[in-house]
């Protein structure tokens, strides 16, 4: 992007400077002036274009950055985001429209299990199994990359009574999805589930194992299978880098009831 390209603020505006500059970086993004992986110019280079102070350039690349338009490699620069990576992994997507094992998402993601072991529960997970918090669970820790960067950090938590010497113990893969393991383990089917996501800041360890800037949201799941009585068998987590995941499902609409239904079951729930 050059001087010639038109980029000017309107210092008699009602917005802001460096949003003004967001918009105009946006805009070019949009047209193609910067294609995808492109290095932006430094931000000294880009503070003399618009004639503002490098703190006012800072500004609106942190803003792009986190609305996904714009991604910052530490001691490499700032480029444009690429595609955007859609995750088609709702956790109903792990168990499929019928119980079988998915082996188009090994082509996809590759998923490298990091440790296995017993840790202390972090709040959500002991709320879950109703348990205090620190209880030690059986924790199966994994990371999932595609391409050449990290995608996803997750965890499987079991209670320790449901695994005692058995595989999930071992520090191993399975060759087919965890949820089978562990229903021929424990003798228990998987029923129901619940999803649960949100967004957050990361943590130290996300930010760095995603290779994010640790003022960078991420998307977070809490996943609960339950067995028929509806006890939790597995507690699971996953977390994505916000700017750039997006979860995406499709359902079929149902026809409409021709009774009054007094339970309509599940839905959305804002809080």
């Amino acid at each position: 992007m050059t001087e010639e390209a038109g980029m000017q603020i309107n210092p008699g505006a009602a917005e802001f400077p460096h949003r003004q500059i967001a918009a105009q970086i946006k805009a070019q993004v949009r047209r193609g002036d910067w294609g995808p992986g492109e290095r932006l110019p430094s931000i000294p280079a880009i503070a003399e274009m618009f004639g503002v102070a490098k703190q006012t350039v800072q500004r609106a690349v942190d803003q792009l950055r986190v609305e996904g338009v714009l991604i910052t490699k530490p001691g490499s620069g700032t480029y444009v985001r690429g595609t955007r990576r859609r995750l088609n992994r709702l956790s109903r997507g792990r168990y499929g429209g019928f119980r079988g094992y998915h082996t188009d998402l090994a082509a996809r993601y590759r998923q490298q299990l990091v440790s296995v072991g017993p840790a202390p529960a972090p709040p959500e997970v002991a709320d879950a199994f109703g348990v205090s918090d620190g209880t030690e669970l059986l924790c199966r820790r994994h990371l999932v990359r595609a391409e050449d960067s990290a995608v996803e950090v997750g965890a499987a938590w079991f209670l320790p009574a449901d695994t005692a010497g058995t595989s999930l113990e071992r520090a191993e893969a399975f060759g087919r999805p965890l949820y089978q393991e562990a229903e021929e383990v424990t003798g228990r089917r998987y029923v129901t589930a619940t999803d649960t996501i949100s967004a957050r800041q990361p943590s130290r360890d996300e930010a760095e194992t995603l290779q994010i800037r640790p003022d960078t949201p991420v998307l977070h799941l809490l996943h609960v299978a339950y067995d028929e009585r509806r006890k939790p068998i597995e507690v699971a987590q996953a977390t994505w880098p916000g700017p750039v995941t997006t979860l995406t499902e499709a359902y079929r609409i149902p026809a409409p009831a021709t009774d009054l239904d007094p339970d309509p079951g599940p839905g959305l729930v804002l809080g």
